[in-house]
């Protein structure tokens, strides 16, 4: 019996030894009433039931978060709905508007270089007001211009904000989000973004190019409102060794009555996994454990924009005028389309998986770049003359709006999925900075090849799209339906 005895004390002795590394903090948790076995607040049981649960929570989070992703939109939509105006109003010449379009993808570029660190030191939601001081102060410059200097210096503090945007909204929604659901609500990043594409495309055909920048300003200062009123990311909070606050984040996602002890635990068991090392340094990124998810994410950021999408996105009132299609009606039609197709990928992301979409997207983009190298091709030749409009038409409406399907928003998808916590900021800032600087090349250069050589440049684009379906075919894993964990725990197996 006195055996027995001294056995069980053993064993709670080696019990509670246990739960006091595992829990350092569990006082400070039993004060807050998160514990599983706090007094104040009785927590059912985990079920699985609990991990398809989306909580009204994570909607709110999700939506103010991609309201930056609709300002970013509204960004881009910008260059080509006041084309004319301000080509008209500040006598500015092709090289000159090429320059103001472009840089702000040079200002994404910049912010790009910054983001991961901003992200890491100031916390995701901190960095989202961040991004909103750039874009506010950008929209008042280009409001106020009066020459060509101050139109490029408000536009490249609002690429600046984009760029820091472009890192942070779908890291910020990959990492509060069920897995079940993760893909769409990222999406929603690319779909926020067409809304506000599409906004811009039909009101900058009615309005002034300075009214319209007030309507850009609106949603940058509701943003900024609404900020206040969400969660910080429990991975950053706990990856800062911020336990107590990252239980009550998560607990605020998922629900005041779950359990949220196990997904708490898998968060920081992960987290203390792959910090063994310290924080990786961008020289540490180039090991043969993240080469892997390094070709993804890099390859597929340079392959979106060789593929010419935001040359086709930033210029298509250019597009339409060359095929001899009334522009106005061509970015209204593009508008009323690419929004429904966003929200029709946005359900489908979750159903049919990454790589399905991605390569329907980038078949897709092929054909239409295909059809316009065909068009303008007709045209310098002077056969069927007639049709180059109704070519034109199709192949830029199928590009942009096949773009916005999967290709637009599944890279950043997949970027925010891949890469493990001790690496994120060095890897998230070297894909996004790469997306931002062949940006730049593309929009920079897309009027001088267009004036140059129309359809051999989108015959480039559409080889590259072709070339994409290998690449996403052959390296591109499956996501859909894994954990942040779990996915690491793939793309380390693969390596090995």
């Amino acid at each position: 019996m006195e055996r027995q005895k001294s056995m069980e004390k053993g064993l709670l002795r080696k019990s509670l030894s246990i739960r006091e590394r595992k829990f350092p903090n569990e006082d400070a948790f039993l004060e807050a009433g998160l514990s599983r076995k706090s007094p104040r607040e009785v927590k059912k049981p985990h079920n699985d039931d609990d991990d398809c649960r989306v909580t009204a929570s994570v909607f709110l989070s999700t939506f103010v978060a991609v309201s930056g992703s609709f300002c970013t939109g509204c960004g881009v939509g910008f260059s080509s709905g006041a084309q004319a105006g301000i080509t008209k109003d500040l006598s500015l010449s092709v090289a000159e508007y090429s320059m103001f379009g472009s840089i702000l993808t040079l200002g994404g570029l910049i912010g790009a270089v910054f983001s991961g660190k901003v992200a890491d030191v100031l916390g995701r939601k901190r960095t989202m007001l961040f991004c909103e001081f750039f874009c506010i102060t950008g929209w008042l410059c280009v409001a106020l211009a009066q020459n060509a200097m101050w139109l490029d210096c408000g536009r490249l503090l609002l690429g600046i904000g984009v760029g820091l945007f472009s890192y942070v909204i779908p890291v910020y929604i990959a990492e509060i989000a069920p897995k079940h659901v993760r893909g769409s609500f990222v999406f929603a990043n690319q779909l926020m973004q067409n809304c506000g594409i599409s906004l811009f495309f039909i009101i900058g055909n009615f309005i002034p190019w300075r009214l319209l920048t007030v309507v850009g300003l609106v949603p940058c200062v509701f943003h900024v409102f609404c900020l206040f009123f969400i969660p910080e990311s429990p991975r950053w909070l706990a990856k800062l060794g911020r336990d107590k606050e990252c239980r009550s984040s998560l607990q605020r996602l998922r629900g005041s009555d779950v359990d949220i002890s196990r997904e708490a635990n898998t968060i920081r068991d992960t987290i203390d996994m792959t910090e063994n090392g310290g924080e990786s340094k961008m020289s540490e990124l180039f090991q043969r454990r993240y080469a892997y998810p390094l070709i993804i994410g890099v390859g597929l950021m340079f392959l979106q924009q060789l593929c010419g999408s935001s040359g086709v996105t930033y210029y298509a009132s250019s597009l339409f005028n060359k095929g001899g299609f009334p522009s106005a009606i061509g970015t209204s039609v593009i508008a009323t389309i690419m929004v429904p197709k966003a929200m029709l990928a946005t359900i489908l992301v979750d159903k049919m998986g990454r790589r399905t979409l991605l390569m329907a997207s980038c078949s897709a983009m092929g054909l239409s770049a295909l059809l316009l190298s065909v068009s303008y091709g007709f045209q310098s030749f002077g056969i069927l003359p007639e049709l180059t409009p109704i070519f034109t038409c199709i192949g830029v409406l199928g590009h942009i709006v096949s773009f916005a399907m999967g290709m637009g928003g599944l890279p950043w998808i997949i970027m925010a999925e891949i890469f493990p916590m001790n690496v994120k900021v060095s890897a998230g800032t070297l894909v996004t900075v790469t997306n931002w600087l062949f940006g730049w090349i593309i929009t920079y250069t897309f009027n001088f090849m267009l004036e140059w050589n129309a359809s051999g440049m989108f015959l480039i684009f559409s080889m590259v799209s072709a070339s994409s379906i290998v690449f996403i075919y052959f390296l591109v894993p499956e996501t859909k339906g894994r954990s942040l964990e779990e996915i690491q725990a793939l793309l380390n197996n693969s390596v090995q």
